[in-house]
């Protein structure tokens, strides 16, 4: 039985279509690739018509479709193989150098994942794009291309990517002791949902699952909430008695011994596993980060 041939996807029509998302429109697309807005009209189209799929939703700006998102992701692969290539063979600028881009939730960064970027060897030379998100949608970016790696919340592989565990990052509830004092003056399962709280920003949902898991899903954390959106910053704000929150242990620790904070539950610790995916390319530089966050998190998570 004859096996049908895959269309083929041309490379100019792979950049046109990477040109169009990151570019926006049309037109600004045209401008980045020295050619009218119609020409880059009819590239599109035809690579719809090779992969007989919507690839764009045509906003503005314009945005893939999932199957679009499939071929930007293979656009920027294939330019980052391209980047190594020329690499290797001497073609970069004498002051290139390899752009490794990660998307990291904000306490990994303020905790670990910076000291595992300072053993990464720079021969060759290495730049670090770090975009700060969620743990539970850094995925996502991976998905839509937009880094080359990420840790993760999430033990499933995106398309195209390997995943490998990391390790636990532990929580446990914070507060300030004249905020303790002042608000928690009972059993912690009947004021703790009405004591002000810190979140991170609006998806962040670890304060809220604490209580639940403490009050066996009778309540949440209160509505009196203060967003601050910096790791620093949230713990910084739970030391001046704006709220409790939950705090990595590596960040919380200092702090208790110090006697600027006091832990609520000590019994009763959170543990977020973490993951760290990548795009499955022969990438030195990425395989390079890899090892060393791999290397990092086994000293600095638990199993």
């Amino acid at each position: 039985m004859k096996i049908p041939a895959l269309p083929e996807l041309p490379l100019d029509l792979v950049r046109t279509l990477l040109a169009v998302v990151d570019e926006g429109t049309f037109d600004a697309a045209a401008a980045a690739l020295h050619v009218t807005p119609s020409a880059v009209s009819q590239r599109v189209k035809a690579l719809e018509q090779r992969t007989g799929r919507v690839l764009l939703v045509r906003t503005k700006p314009v945005r893939p479709t999932e199957s679009g998102e499939v071929v930007v992701r293979f656009a920027r692969q294939l330019g980052r193989l391209e980047r190594d290539a020329q690499a290797e063979l001497g073609m970069s600028p004498d002051d290139g150098a390899t752009r490794v881009s990660v998307a990291v939730n904000a306490d990994s960064l303020a905790t670990w994942l910076l000291g595992a970027l300072a053993k990464v060897s720079q021969q060759p030379r290495i730049c670090f794009e770090l975009r700060r998100e969620d743990e539970t949608r850094t995925a996502s970016l991976l998905r839509e291309g937009l880094v080359m790696a990420a840790v993760t919340s999430s033990p499933d592989a995106v398309a195209g990517c390997s995943v490998r565990r990391l390790g636990k990052l532990r929580y446990e509830a914070m507060a300030s002791p004249a905020f303790a004092e002042r608000h928690l003056g009972g059993p912690l399962e009947d004021v703790l949902a009405h004591a002000p709280v810190l979140t991170f920003d609006r998806s962040d949902d670890h304060q809220d699952a604490f209580v639940r898991k403490l009050t066996r899903g009778r309540a949440r954390a209160s509505a009196v909430r203060h967003a601050v959106p910096t790791s620093e910053g949230f713990v910084e704000s739970i030391v001046l008695g704006l709220g409790w929150g939950m705090v990595p242990e590596s960040q919380a620790g200092p702090l208790l011994r110090a006697g600027r904070l006091v832990a609520l539950a000590p019994d009763r610790p959170v543990d977020v596993p973490l993951y760290w995916q990548q795009w499955k390319l022969d990438s030195p530089a990425l395989a390079a980060v890899a090892d060393a966050v791999i290397e990092t998190a086994a000293d600095a998570l638990r199993d």
